[in-house]
């Protein structure tokens, strides 16, 4: 479907003109991000467990894999670029170009943990198919719009687990 997007934005460009600029985002992360991805989840179970709502196990799946992430609030500055300084017609990727095992990821998040935790790998959040390495090639959007991560990996995990802590609370 997304492979269809892109080609439907690309065709519209040059059969009717439009001013499509076409985005290809890597993993983002951020405040307020729901459940059903890796760091949040992480983070939901560590402040369920930081409040005695959860036993201090933290149940995770493939650890292994490595993924290009990126903060959500430079992700949103990078779709403003693309729309203000992009060239239509052309596809970019956007993301950090670096990637992060999301072991590392959890083990930064155990850091910031107020109580200890045991992690348990739990076959059932396991993905039957699971690519080792994801990582973005986004020169030519820096190149045409002067785009840059701003946020660290360490304050974005920061800011998602403080979150969590807040939505924790408010329950």
């Amino acid at each position: 479907s997304k492979v269809a997007q892109d080609y439907l934005g690309l065709q519209y460009h040059l059969s009717h003109k439009l001013q499509v600029v076409r985005v290809r985002p890597f993993n983002h992360i951020g405040p307020r991000q729901g459940p059903g991805f890796a760091v949040p989840d992480f983070c939901r179970q560590i402040a369920a467990i930081e409040a005695g709502e959860q036993e201090p196990v933290l149940r995770v799946g493939n650890l292994a894999a490595r993924r290009d992430f990126t903060d959500v609030r430079d992700m949103v500055r990078a779709y403003h670029l693309a729309l203000t300084r992009g060239q239509a017609g052309k596809v970019y990727n956007i993301g950090s170009g670096n990637t992060y095992a999301i072991r590392e990821l959890l083990d930064r998040l155990l850091v910031q943990s107020r109580v200890p935790i045991r992690v348990e790998s739990d076959p059932a959040l396991a993905r039957p198919v699971d690519i080792p390495e994801v990582v973005s090639d986004s020169s030519l959007f820096r190149c045409d719009t002067g785009w840059k991560p701003r946020y660290t990996m360490d304050q974005t995990l920061r800011d998602v687990l403080d979150d969590w802590r807040r939505r924790q609370l408010a329950t």
